[in-house]
């Protein structure tokens, strides 16, 4: 176990959970803690998707402010940066739980998801600006999720949003009472650990390029990554063939 960090894996599903309570302040050993976990959680064979929540009733009200200032920030934005990418570049489906505060680094954070399940009690925000400084990761990552304006809004004006506005700017994909944010989220990670892991790694991948690429260029990029990656699995002939023969696929561990 990590320090401020929990993870395990039952029926394909990981679990990562923020524990510094009751804010789950993301400081530099926390940080560290999740990188440990979600590096850890890449060598389950049997892993098909990431579920990301946090103890207590509130998400992460973000980064430790006091480590913000020098000398310490020199090794907290690298680190920082480093955890979210690592989030981010994870090779399966990341599913995230929010309720309360969401905030800061704590935001940036689930930017790197692919889906959110939130509480109607949750609040997103960036409210760095107030401090006289700025939320790099949102900056690349939120116009990805909610569209250049709503980003610059957010990053620029410091409010946050409500769990109603983020589920309607798409930030969000569904919304739940508090006590069944979790729940909720791991009805959507089941659903997903159901099909092959080679197909959802392969999908992820595919899914990522039309941030990265061209349109022209992405298109031609995932169409070598079905034949060369998807059609070179065991599960996408498994797959396939059981459709034809009508039964239940069997898919591999890979």
């Amino acid at each position: 176990m990590s320090p401020g960090a929990l993870a395990s894996v039952q029926g394909g599903i990981g679990r990562l959970v923020l524990s510094h309570p009751p804010l789950n302040l993301l400081t530099r050993e926390v940080l560290a803690g999740l990188r440990a976990e979600l590096a850890r959680l890449l060598s389950e064979p049997a892993l098909r998707v990431l579920l990301l929540s946090a103890e207590g009733k509130h998400f992460s009200a973000g980064a430790d402010v006091a480590e913000h200032l020098p000398p310490h920030d020199a090794a907290l934005i690298p680190e920082f940066l480093d955890t979210v990418a690592a989030l981010d570049l994870f090779p399966l489906p990341v599913v995230a739980a929010v309720r309360g505060r969401c905030l800061g680094g704590g935001f940036e954070l689930v930017q790197a998801a692919d889906l959110i399940v939130a509480g109607e009690g949750a609040m997103f925000g960036q409210p760095e600006i107030a401090l006289g400084v700025i939320p790099p990761a949102a900056c690349v990552l939120l116009p990805l999720r909610v569209g250049g304006p709503l980003a610059a809004e957010l990053i620029y004006g410091g409010e946050p949003i409500t769990a109603a506005e983020a589920e309607r700017a798409g930030l969000v994909r569904r919304v739940v009472a508090d006590a069944e944010v979790e729940q909720e989220a791991l009805r959507v990670a089941e659903r997903i650990a159901r099909h092959s892991g080679a197909a959802l790694r392969l999908a992820k991948r595919a899914l990522r390029l039309s941030s990265v690429e061209p349109r022209p260029e992405a298109l031609r990029q995932v169409g070598r990554i079905y034949l060369d990656g998807v059609m070179a699995t065991a599960d996408a002939l498994e797959g396939l063939r059981a459709f034809v023969e009508r039964r239940q696929p069997v898919w591999t561990h890979a």
